[in-house]
């Protein structure tokens, strides 16, 4: 994944509580042995009528949305079962960022492994920020990672807390492997003093 960096996103809403895994991707889709091409799955059960037409009233095939790379929703995103297929599809869909009061702590690993941004606001500064964007046509939001920082198109603005192993891992659009490669100095020291491994004591 590449680094993320500061990105000016047009935003979209889903104003419901606990969106969980299967919401997001139901399980007749994880059969796929791809890792692309899940975002034309995301939300399907809202998304699609049951003739396999679009439904009209769902927040992504409304035209104001199109395009949208930010997704503001309510608490507990990304519950329920540990399908990292969720994080695809979002991702391939073309979200970069979802704000919530809370996430699934499993779909908090999974975005992060894709590059997703989870930003966790509290309720009292995500429910204006909803009522801002209905409203709003078009409303976008610059963020920027590197600052914390939320800027509205009408003048809104708020910070937001990260974990810093997650900001560097984003900024820096490493991997598991990128970050074993880093320690890799660390490893080698601790292996050379080590001449039985199966006697080695991990330091505290």
């Amino acid at each position: 994944m590449g680094a993320f960096l500061t990105g000016d996103f047009l935003a979209a809403v889903l104003d419901r509580p606990n969106v969980d895994t299967d919401l997001l991707i139901p399980k007749q889709f994880l059969t796929r042995i791809e890792r692309s091409g899940f975002g034309r799955f995301l939300f399907h059960d809202l998304r699609y009528l049951e003739n396999g037409q679009e439904n009209p009233d769902f927040f992504l095939n409304q035209p104001r949305y199109k395009g949208a790379g930010l997704l503001v929703s309510g608490e507990n995103f990304g519950c329920g079962s540990s399908r990292e297929h969720a994080a695809w599809a979002l991702e391939d869909h073309g979200f970069k960022v979802v704000i919530a009061p809370s996430f699934g702590d499993i779909f908090r690993h999974n975005s992060l492994e894709v590059g997703l941004l989870l930003i966790e606001l509290p309720q009292e500064a995500t429910s204006p920020l909803i009522k801002r964007i209905e409203a709003n046509p078009g409303y976008r939001v610059v963020v920027d990672l590197g600052a914390q920082t939320l800027s509205g198109s009408d003048g809104w603005a708020s910070s937001f807390p990260i974990d810093p192993f997650a900001k560097e891992w984003l900024l820096t659009g490493g991997d598991a492997i990128a970050q074993t490669l880093a320690l890799a100095p660390k490893i080698e020291a601790y292996e050379k003093e080590r001449n039985r491994p199966w006697e080695a004591v991990l330091p505290s």
